[in-house]
This record gives structure tokens, C-alpha cells and sequence, in this order.
């Protein structure tokens, strides 16, 4: 069951030569990852910044002028309930 079959080892045999193949594989991995956590950090740091400058204020809104009230006349049609 915990057996290892050929397309196991084969799988296995390409993760060995992709971490040891060849000179200096490994350092080159690490130097990229420290590149892409370099990057990242450099974008996260750049997010504080506004990247559209902010728009003009808009205008304050404009108010009706309000009239001196007129004197209201009582109605003639007063009829009382009751």
C-alpha cells in the first residue's frame, strides 16, 4: 500500500534534478524567492500612496434664499367640529 511505483519515482527523480541539477540551482531559487518578497514588500509600501491625485472639491450646494414670510390671513372657512 505505501509502496513506491515508476511514475513515484519518476516524479521524484525530476524534483532531485530541478532542486540539485546543475551548478548553483538551489542559490538561484533562493535569490528569486528573496527577489519576489523584495518586490512584494516594495508594492505593499507603495499602497500608501495615492495613485490618482484626489478630485478638485465639489462646490458647496446651492441654497433657495428664503423670502420674509407673508402674514397668513386665517381662513373664512372655519367650521368647528365637535
Amino acid at each position: 500500500m505505501g509502496g513506491l511505483s515508476l511514475p513515484h519515482l519518476l516524479l521524484l527523480g525530476v524534483v532531485v534534478l530541478i532542486l540539485f541539477g546543475g551548478k548553483g540551482k538551489i542559490s538561484e531559487i533562493m535569490g528569486d524567492v528573496a527577489k519576489g518578497i523584495k518586490s512584494f514588500k516594495k508594492g505593499l509600501s507603495d499602497d500608501d500612496t495615492p495613485v490618482a491625485p484626489a478630485p478638485p472639491p465639489a462646490e458647496p450646494p446651492r441654497t433657495i434664499e428664503h423670502q420674509a414670510p407673508t402674514a397668513i390671513e386665517p381662513s373664512r372657512d372655519q367650521h368647528k367640529v365637535g
